[in-house]
C-alpha cells in the first residue's frame, strides 16, 4: 500500500498545473498556457504523481485524461485554487480599502447619529466593506484597538481624559452637553438656559455618588453642587424619568436624535460643558478605516435642539 501524501506534496503551482493539464487533455498546452518547458511539465507531473501514489493521467495516442485517482485529486484541487484565488481578491479589495471586514468601536451615543451616519456613507461607497460594530466606554475601546481586536474607535476624553497611548488619534470636534428638560418645565419656553438656573433642580445621573462627572464640574464652576439622587445607568430610563417631572439631565448633543419629542432639549449659557470627541486607529491602519475616519471627520452636529 502506497504511503500517504503529505498536504505540502500538493503545492499551489502542482495544483494548477494539474488543472491545466485536466482541462487542456494534453502536457503541451499546459506548459505552454503556464510558461513551462515540456520537459519541465513531465518532471512536475511525475512528482506529483509519485506523492499521490499513482498515475493521475491515462497516456492516449492524443493527449491525456485523469485516471479515477487524478479526478478525485483534480476535484479538490479545484476547490483549493478556488478558495486562493477568492482569498486574494479579499486580499486585494481589504487593501483598497473596497471591502473586507472593518471593526468599529464607538461609546454609546457615538452610535446614535454619527457613527451609523459615516458608515452609511462609507457602504454607499464601498458596499463590499463589512462594519463590525462594538460599543463601549472609550478606555476599554482603546485597549481592544492596542490588542488588534478594532480597526478604528471613536472615543471622547469623558469621564477620564482622552486614553489614546500607543495609538494615532484624530480630532473630531466638540460634543456639546445639552439640558433635557420635562416639556411643562418653567424654563422649556427659553432659547437657552442658565445653569445656575437649575441649581434646586433635581438631577439624573448615571455614575456613583461622589465620581467626579461633566454635571459636577459644570455646576462646580457655576457656584452649587447638583442634586443627584436619582442615578439611572441607561439613556431611556434618564427619559422616562425626566419626561415624568422627576428631574433633569444632561444630554450630549450626539444622542439629541434619540430623545423623546415629549422631552424639551435647551443650551447653556454661560459654562458650556463639552467633551471632544476623536477617532483612534492603530499604527498602520487599513485604507477603510482611514476612510471612516474621513467621513467622521466631515460630522457636523444639525440644528437638534428643539423650538421653544
Amino acid at each position: 500500500m502506497p504511503a500517504m501524501p503529505e498536504t505540502n506534496d500538493f503545492d499551489t503551482a502542482a495544483l494548477r498545473l494539474l488543472d491545466e493539464v485536466a482541462m487542456s487533455g494534453s502536457f503541451t498546452a499546459a506548459a505552454e498556457l503556464l510558461g513551462y518547458t515540456q520537459s519541465a511539465v513531465s518532471r512536475r507531473v511525475a512528482a506529483l504523481e509519485r506523492a499521490a501514489g499513482g498515475p493521475l493521467f491515462e497516456r492516449l495516442a492524443r493527449g491525456v485524461r485523469l485516471t479515477p485517482a487524478g479526478r478525485v485529486l483534480h476535484r479538490h484541487a479545484v476547490a483549493v485554487l478556488d478558495r486562493l484565488d477568492r482569498a486574494a481578491e479579499d486580499l486585494a479589495a481589504l487593501h483598497r480599502g473596497t471591502g473586507g471586514t472593518l471593526r468599529v468601536g464607538a461609546f454609546a451615543t457615538a452610535n446614535v447619529a454619527l457613527v451609523p451616519g459615516a458608515l452609511k456613507r462609507l457602504a454607499e461607497r464601498h458596499p463590499g466593506v463589512e462594519p463590525r460594530v462594538t460599543e463601549g466606554l472609550s478606555a476599554a475601546l482603546m485597549d481592544r484597538l492596542r490588542a488588534g481586536a478594532l480597526d478604528v474607535a471613536v472615543i471622547s476624553d469623558y469621564p477620564a481624559g482622552l486614553p489614546a497611548e500607543g495609538a494615532r488619534t484624530v480630532p473630531l470636534g466638540a460634543d456639546r452637553l445639552l439640558v433635557a428638560l420635562p416639556a411643562g418645565h418653567r424654563l422649556a419656553a427659553e432659547p437657552d438656559v442658565d445653569l445656575r438656573d437649575l441649581a434646586d433642580e433635581s438631577w439624573i445621573e448615571a455614575a456613583p455618588s461622589g465620581q467626579p462627572t461633566v454635571l459636577m464640574t459644570a455646576c462646580a464652576a457655576a457656584g452649587f453642587t447638583p442634586r443627584t439622587g436619582l442615578r439611572v445607568a441607561e439613556w431611556t430610563g434618564k427619559f422616562g424619568f425626566v419626561a415624568a417631572g422627576l428631574g433633569v439631565t444632561l444630554v450630549p448633543e450626539l444622542a439629541a436624535r434619540g430623545v423623546p419629542r415629549d422631552l424639551v432639549l435647551r443650551p447653556l449659557r454661560g459654562t458650556r460643558p463639552v467633551r471632544q470627541v476623536h477617532a483612534a486607529l492603530p499604527e498602520s491602519p487599513l485604507p477603510a478605516a482611514l476612510e471612516l475616519v474621513e467621513l467622521l471627520g466631515e460630522w457636523r452636529v444639525c440644528t437638534t435642539v428643539s423650538p421653544p
